[in-house]
């Protein structure tokens, strides 16, 4: 027998004020404090700038004289042969151990010997002892001599002190060492990319040598540059070992000063102030390269804390560029 329908209807009526009653309410998401994140972040702070209002009221640090030998011509010279040795190691390095990898790659014993014992003798020796060695290289052998072996042959004889000149052993002792260096890091970079892909190159007729400059190092390039951009931040602070030479280079120049003055430490904060100001901007291509070329993996898609802090970006971005 059916139900009288003001039955049903009080049934139905029951049922949506027993669902309203029994329905969650919204819940408003709180923010967890970080206190310790907090109490940390505010004890650096404080920390940090006891320590730059010390530095600023230091008498002893004499920041007339910082300032007058901040922009000084002298300063000038020696932050432009530090530049031209910081491009021209690298060049020669990065030339050089792409050589030195392939040879260290190859199939035939004595290449890859020779390779391996460049990589040993200047990876395995202070870079120091190699400058100074340039540097005195005509104690050693006091002509340079282009001829045939085991004979008295010779096409060309030139004195070494005349080739050997400061900044050339400057640049042979950066450069070769910067090579052993390089090599590793492009071998490195090699040996990431699937063999495969290099056998279907060879099945397609492909020479090794054309397999290798236009299937293998495209794809390394994506393990070299990262690094490559650290040696080359590196290498700008390097070039300071060249003082010991008298290369003319910015720390050379800054001994020059201070050994006149006897202003140490105001002369050494003008040296950092410059090479921090450098290495600041050869900071920006390296991330903007490593951006590039790391793109599709997790460390590309990372927002450093400097940017979020001026932008209000969030720290993971998408791969379409956009927050999320």
């Amino acid at each position: 027998m059916p139900a009288p329908a003001h039955s049903t209807a009080a049934t139905t009526g029951a049922g949506r004020s027993s669902s309203t009653s029994l329905a969650p309410e919204r819940l408003q998401a709180v923010p967890v404090r970080h206190w310790g994140r907090l109490i940390a972040a505010a004890g650096a702070a404080a920390g940090l700038a006891g320590l730059v209002g010390s530095l600023a009221r230091n008498a002893n640090l004499h920041w007339e004289v910082i300032g007058h030998y901040l922009f000084a011509g002298l300063i000038f010279n020696g932050l432009v042969t530090t530049l031209w040795l910081t491009v021209a190691a690298m060049v020669l390095g990065l030339s050089l151990g792409t050589l030195i990898a392939v040879l260290r790659l190859s199939a035939n014993p004595v290449l890859n010997a020779l390779a391996a014992l460049f990589v040993w003798v200047f990876r395995g020796t202070p870079l120091l002892v190699q400058i100074i060695f340039w540097a005195y290289a005509a104690a050693l052998y006091k002509q340079v001599m282009i001829g045939i072996p085991f004979t008295h042959v010779t096409f060309l004889r030139i004195d070494t002190n005349s080739v050997l000149t400061p900044s050339v052993a400057a640049l042979l002792a950066l450069g070769l060492n910067e090579a052993a260096y390089a090599s590793e890091i492009v071998r490195a970079g090699i040996q990431s990319v699937d063999p495969g892909q290099s056998e279907a190159a060879h099945s397609l007729g492909m020479t090794p040598a054309l397999t290798m400059r236009r299937i293998v190092l495209p794809q390394a390039m994506k393990v070299i540059i990262p690094p490559m951009g650290n040696e080359t931040i590196n290498m700008l602070k390097t070039t300071a070992y060249v003082s010991v030479i008298a290369a003319h280079d910015l720390m050379s120049n800054i001994q020059d000063v201070y050994a006149q003055t006897y202003q140490v430490i105001p002369m050494l904060v003008v040296a950092s102030l410059w090479y921090l100001a450098l290495t600041t901007l050869l900071s920006v291509p390296q991330a903007r390269l490593e951006r590039r070329y790391g793109r599709g993996t997790a460390r590309a898609t990372r927002t450093s804390p400097l940017r979020r802090m001026f932008t209000g970006m969030t720290g993971v971005t998408g791969t379409t560029g956009k927050d999320t």
